[in-house]
Order: C-alpha cells, then sequence, then structure tokens
C-alpha cells in the first residue's frame, strides 16, 4: 500500500483511481494529460490486450471511467498470452472435462472475455452513437484465403457475442476483402486487420463503400455499421531499416551517399501511413462517399496498429506522436500506453508533409528497395505468426483436460 500522499500505480502504468493523481486526471482529462490530449485533437485510444484479470480487477473500468481509452483490440497472439496464466486454468479444465473440444473451450473462453470488455464500453458506445467503445474478436486465422468460410465464421461469432459494440477482426488478404464486403452488407461491425500496403488499404475502402452502398439499395439503413482499417505500422521500418542497412554497405547506390541513405532509417512506415490518410481523406471527399454520409454512414476509420517501438535507438512513443490525426484510432499495447501516459506530446501530425512522404517512398525506389515486396512478405508473415499463436493456444487447451 502507498504512503499518504504518493501514488500507487495501475498494472499497465497509469495512476489508479482514488489517487490524487487519478482524481486530477478525471477532473480535466481533456487538457490535463497525453491521453487526454489525443482525445482533443480527435483520435481515439484503444487497447491492444485483453485478459481476465485486467477486467476483473477494475482495471479496464478505470481506464474507461479516466476517459484514456476508448476501445479494445485482440487476436490470437494476445489470447495465447492470456490464456496461459493462472485465472483461465479452472474453467479451461471443466470444460475439456464436460467434452467440449479444445476450439470450443477457447470460444467460450474468449467471447466471454469480449462480452464482458463490450459491457463495460457500452456507456461510451451509446454516447458518441456508435463511433466508439468497441471491442474486436478475430476470426480463425486458418480462414485468411477463404472468404466463404470467414463469413460463416464470422456471421456465427457476431451471433455468439451478441452486442451490437463488438467487430469482427478479418485480415485484409483478397479472401479476406471479398468476406469483409459481404458481412459490413449485412449489418456486421468489422475491424480489417493486417493492412500494410496502400492498395490493400484502397480494395478495403472500396469493399466498405459497396457494402454500404448495397444496404442503402435494399432500402436498409447504413446507420451504427462501424468499421476500420488496421494499418500496421512499426514492422514496416524493422523490414525496411535492415534492407536500408544492406544498401547502405554498397554505398554510393544510384548517386545516394551511405549517410543519406541510413538517414531514411525510421521514416518509411509513418510516410506509408501519412500517405494511407491523404487516400482516405480524397475518398471522403467524392461526391459518392457524400452520398453515404448523408444517408448517415461513417467513414472507416484508420486504425494505426502495431505502434509500439522496436527499435531501442528511436523515442518509444515516436508512432504514437507522429500519427496524430482527427477521425483515426491508435490501439496501443500496455506498455506503449504506460508510456504515452508518462511523457508522450500531442501535436496534429496527420496529415504530415506529404511532400516529404512522398519523396521517403521515392528514395526507396531509387535503392531498390521494394516496398510493393516488403509489405507482401510482412502480411504473410503476419498471418503466420496469428495462425502460429491460434495453434499453440489451441494445443495448450487441448493438454489442459
Amino acid at each position: 500500500m502507498s504512503s499518504r500522499g504518493q501514488d500507487t500505480v495501475s498494472p499497465i502504468g497509469l495512476p489508479e483511481a482514488g489517487t490524487d493523481s487519478a482524481n486530477a486526471t478525471r477532473t480535466d482529462a481533456m487538457a490535463g494529460d497525453a491521453m487526454g490530449r489525443l482525445v482533443a485533437a480527435g483520435q481515439s485510444v484503444w487497447l491492444d490486450s485483453i485478459d481476465r484479470p485486467l477486467i476483473a480487477s477494475g482495471e479496464l473500468a478505470r481506464l474507461i471511467a479516466n476517459r484514456h481509452l476508448a476501445g479494445l483490440t485482440s487476436n490470437p497472439a494476445i489470447f495465447q498470452k492470456a490464456m496461459a496464466g493462472a485465472a483461465y486454468r479452472a474453467d479451461m479444465a471443466r470444460l475439456r472435462q464436460s467434452g467440449a473440444s479444445a476450439i470450443a473451450v477457447y470460444e467460450a473462453l474468449a467471447i466471454a472475455d469480449v462480452q464482458a470488455a463490450a459491457d463495460l464500453f457500452r456507456p461510451l458506445y451509446e454516447q458518441t452513437g456508435g463511433r466508439d467503445g468497441l471491442v474486436s474478436l478475430e476470426v480463425s486465422p486458418v480462414l485468411a484465403h477463404d472468404a466463404p468460410g470467414t463469413v460463416v465464421e464470422a456471421r456465427r461469432l457476431w451471433a455468439a457475442l451478441d452486442r451490437p459494440n463488438v467487430m469482427i477482426k478479418v485480415p485484409g488478404t483478397p479472401a479476406g476483402v471479398a468476406a469483409i464486403e459481404a458481412l459490413l452488407a449485412y449489418g456486421i461491425n468489422v475491424n480489417v486487420t493486417l493492412l500494410f500496403a496502400r492498395d490493400a488499404f484502397e480494395a478495403v475502402a472500396e469493399a466498405h463503400a459497396c457494402a454500404l452502398e448495397q444496404r442503402l439499395a435494399a432500402g436498409q439503413s447504413v446507420e451504427r455499421i462501424a468499421s476500420v482499417a488496421s494499418f500496421f505500422i512499426s514492422r514496416i521500418d524493422t523490414h525496411v531499416d535492415a534492407e536500408l542497412e544492406r544498401v547502405a554497405l554498397a554505398a554510393p547506390v544510384a548517386g545516394i551517399d551511405r549517410e543519406t541513405i541510413l538517414a531514411l532509417r525510421g521514416k518509411t512506415a509513418i510516410a506509408n501511413a501519412r500517405l494511407a490518410y491523404a487516400d482516405a481523406l480524397a475518398r471522403q471527399a467524392l461526391p459518392r462517399w457524400g452520398r453515404l454520409a448523408a444517408a448517415g454512414a461513417r467513414p472507416q476509420r484508420l486504425l494505426w496498429a502495431s505502434t509500439s517501438c522496436k527499435n531501442p535507438a528511436y523515442r518509444d512513443v515516436v508512432y504514437v506522436e507522429s500519427l496524430v490525426g482527427a477521425d483515426t484510432v491508435n490501439t496501443l499495447p500496455p506498455t506503449t500506453l504506460a508510456a504515452f501516459a508518462d511523457h508522450g506530446v500531442v501535436s496534429d501530425t496527420l496529415p504530415g508533409n506529404l511532400f516529404e512522404a512522398r519523396h521517403t517512398l521515392a528514395m526507396l525506389h531509387a535503392l531498390g528497395v521494394d516496398l510493393d515486396r516488403v509489405t507482401s512478405q510482412l502480411l504473410s508473415d503476419g498471418l503466420q505468426q496469428f495462425a502460429d499463436a491460434f495453434a499453440a493456444l489451441i494445443g495448450a487447451v487441448e493438454k489442459a483436460g
């Protein structure tokens, strides 16, 4: 227990409710701290993590009450880590002993967590008219290239969750794009995950618009159908920086010296994201979107994912500070959330310098760094990472009984 005048700290590094710091944050959240300033800038902060202790301890409720969090995302890797903990063991064993399959056990536990989190966010969902207060659950990663299978599973999960403020997460593969359009046309909220390339985002944005147009043509409402397009950030720099270091060894390349090549490190992901944001704004300026907006449709917001900094040489909150802008979402893992709450700086960094962003990507092209190949590889790697995590999770559940 803390002594008088000292703050206790929550599991993710924020002051706990009831302390002087927490009370001050609640009093002036919008102006008094970094997280409140993000909200004031028009960006929603979601948490990229979920587990039973977060919910049962009251920590998630405290973060919502303090207006730090407006939503939550999950994925197979997050659930693999969560369900390895002691909080799940008794229920896991009980369900297995009752004859439930490992996948059925995982789904029962994951659905319960997502429902509990969605219930905590429900007041915010209502207050914001469905803009925020959303919680995501991902379809099985084995369905990444199976559009019909994705649609069937997503509809089943949507029905099982039975909450208006949940989203079904679908990867932005070509098959995923087809499933996304079908699901949005059904009226299911969709979080599109594993987007790296602007071309992939364009396909997803088109699917979103087409789905809403289908609903209007059928006389159905387009209001409160929520979708985010999750653009992954730091993994791009991790991959591109390694290629730049390799290219620099052969400098000069295309007349570009070694120092200039190395100075490009840490810039690609932000440039790519800023251009994607410009693409999104351009789509929203079209008469086509104007007609949908007039019918009550919400834009498909860009969500910045993978915003933890992998390179210790960079500022640990660089991918939050560099991508602040209206009508976007940043989903932060606990360590990045705590770091930004502690020392984050907020300014309107979107859309940023688009000339500089285009110049960065042009320099990569001149150096022979193929960004299309990089983003394709990252999508493949991401799918494999989630598939491996899911397989490990199901394997652990099978042993629990």
